[in-house]
């Protein structure tokens, strides 16, 4: 389980997060909603490791998050695009493996590249392992990021807006493999998103954040609207 506890965070003299507590349970796709400005891409972060709250701890399964913890998937997916999709996905496995093998795919030791093949079989991309990234579709790209997530091993997967730059049918099928992933392999997936109607779908629960507050926590069916009323710009750290 990732369990967020007391996060407060500040840019300037604005607190963007007010000791905010959430927690995501293993095998649960948690949806974290709110207007531009709420502070959902600023707990990302926290959780992520990404910046140091001012106040709070992040915690997986118990103990301080660990490097190899979280895995993140971004709404720039960011592949190499000269590179196959399965190369791609073997990158997932670098944070466990010797520095030598980061200097060419050539390097990538056989487990690794039949991991790999396996979690690019998991988003239903097997047949493309071999093409280069920048020859698939954004919503191919985005599962092939997916799957290199999946190779990192870890127990958390955050997902920063994944789908925003999708069209309607990739980001459905986007977010339903997160759902699944997160029911089959027992995976605690956070996901910040813009999409009410996608995580109404596809969320097992609904995170709302107003001004920095959690304001709604509990089932994906409860109303939102009142979470883009007034909408706030967001600090940039």
């Amino acid at each position: 389980m990732l369990a967020l506890s007391g996060i407060s965070a500040r840019f300037g003299d604005r607190t963007v997060l007010h000791g905010v507590d959430v927690r995501v349970a293993e095998g649960e796709l948690l949806a974290v909603l709110g207007a531009n400005g709420s502070g959902k891409s600023t707990l990302l972060r926290a959780a992520a490791g990404l910046l140091t709250p001012h106040s709070g701890s992040v915690t997986v399964a118990g103990r301080p998050r660990g490097r190899l913890d979280v895995a993140l998937i971004f709404q720039r997916i960011h592949l190499v695009g000269r590179r196959s999709a399965l190369d791609n996905v073997c990158a997932g496995a670098l944070g466990r493996l010797p520095l030598r093998s980061s200097l060419t795919p050539a390097l990538f030791p056989r487990a690794v590249r039949e991991e790999a093949m396996a979690c690019l079989d998991r988003v239903g991309l097997a047949d493309r392992a071999h093409d280069r990234a920048a020859n698939l579709s954004g919503g191919q790209q985005q599962r092939v990021a997916v799957a290199r997530a999946l190779c990192q091993r870890a127990p958390v997967l955050l997902a920063d807006e994944p789908v925003s730059a999708l069209d309607p049918a990739a980001a459905e099928q986007v977010l339903a493999l997160l759902a699944e992933l997160a029911h089959d392999e027992r995976l605690a997936v956070l996901a910040v998103l813009h999409q009410p109607d996608l995580a109404r779908r596809h969320a097992d629960r609904i995170v709302g954040l107003r001004d920095g507050h959690v304001v709604l926590d509990g089932s994906p069916g409860q109303p939102v609207d009142s979470l883009y009323s007034a909408p706030v710009l967001e600090a940039t750290p």
